[in-house]
């Protein structure tokens, strides 16, 4: 049979409207594409999230690799602003235009593609599962967590996995991803008393304890990095108050911050510092502050070794490229993955994700499928 086109495959699924947490078919093409070439596949949805398990091989078997993605997309933004069709994958210059060309209809498609064609040509001894969401982009609750639970209960389990998660800033190979930092937002409300402005002494005012706290977790230096991951970061990203007049103290105030740390800190620990400095800055002005702290994943690293190693092998050999080793950036379903079996992350340039006008060079497309092919088979032969 013939080779499957990586870029036909992409250019299939970006006219699938698959936004957070539509399907838009996008799944379905993929589970029949997959059936034709003996996968097994399971749609493993929940609530709202549309999900694909798929294997190929025997399940249980010590040598599994595994692939995980996503196809759905973040919304369009100003549709008018788009000088091509969001879901049109129109190629022009050698460029593909859409919406998920980048992050990461792509990846998914180069996987797939090299999966399949390894399997029909060469048939390991060994499995290969591809677990794919549609849940990333969202609250990631019933996404690669739900393919994650799926196999827990069903005794299916990867060696490795790879997430094809766009990793490159500017130049095709130039770096993977072998660990994330994690993330946490902390939503900050401050309850004082209102009052006149002429009379502040009459009041409570919650903004001045909310510019002190704000001022102090903005100034403190969390840490200084560590042996892989750059120092951990703290933003205020928001102050808000609502407040019209000039003449009225409020009596309420809402503010947040976004924190991306690093391995000498958990979500626990970082929760524990920010209630104690809540607290003093509490007592000092008598507002009553509470907050509210999601953890969107822990910081993780999977050190450098045989995973880490193939993929870099596989680029060298496709592109002459060394990848450099990275923790940058902002999360993945790798966060997820990380309980699991080791895993990496290796994919496109990632310049226009989110952006209008999300495009990726053809000859990108082509070249990552040939990496992941070249993984899979020097993986099984070794």
């Amino acid at each position: 049979m013939s080779e499957i086109d990586a870029a036909d495959l992409t250019a299939d699924l970006i006219r699938c409207p698959s936004v957070t947490p539509n399907e838009g078919g996008a799944l379905i093409l993929l589970q029949g594409l997959l059936e034709s070439a003996g996968f097994e596949c399971t749609r493993v949805d929940r609530g709202d999230v549309s999900n694909l398990f798929a294997r190929w091989g025997r399940k249980g078997h010590p040598q599994t690799f595994g692939f995980n993605g996503h196809t759905d997309v973040v919304p369009l933004g100003d549709e008018a602003a788009w000088t091509a069709p969001p879901f049109g994958a129109e190629i022009r210059d050698g460029i593909m235009y859409g919406r998920g060309t980048t992050d990461m209809k792509s990846g998914v498609a180069a996987f797939v593609a090299a999966a399949i064609d390894y399997v029909r040509d060469t048939p390991p001894d060994g499995a290969i599962i591809i677990a794919i969401t549609g849940d990333e982009e969202g609250d990631a609750i019933d996404g690669t967590t739900a393919l994650l639970d799926y196999m827990s209960h069903e005794q299916e389990r990867m060696s490795v996995c790879l997430v094809g998660e766009p990793t490159c800033p500017n130049e095709m190979g130039e770096m993977m991803k072998i660990g994330r930092r994690g993330s946490m937002t902390a939503w900050f409300t401050y309850r004082g008393v209102q009052g006149h402005s002429a009379y502040p002494h009459r009041a409570k005012n919650p903004l001045t304890a909310m510019a002190r706290l704000m001022d102090r977790m903005a100034h403190h230096e969390l840490d200084q990095g560590t042996d892989h991951f750059d120092a951990s970061t703290l933003a205020v990203v928001t102050m808000d108050t609502g407040n019209p007049t000039t003449n009225v103290i409020p009596a309420e105030s809402r503010s947040a911050v976004n924190i991306r740390f690093n391995d000498s800190h958990s979500g626990a620990s970082l929760s524990t510092w920010i209630r104690e400095l809540m607290q003093e800055v509490a007592t000092e002005t008598g507002i009553d502050i509470s907050v509210d702290i999601k953890i969107s994943g822990e910081s993780f690293l999977t050190p450098p070794g045989d995973l880490s190693a193939l993929m870099a092998r596989a680029v060298e050999a496709e592109l002459g490229v060394t990848p450099t080793l990275s923790t940058s950036g902002g999360t993945s379903d790798a966060r997820f993955v990380k309980n699991h079996c080791p895993v990496v992350e290796f994919g496109l340039v990632g310049k226009t994700m989110h952006q209008v006008d999300e495009c990726v060079p053809v000859v990108q497309i082509h070249q990552l499928k040939s990496i992941y092919l070249r993984a899979l088979r020097d993986y099984f032969a070794g």
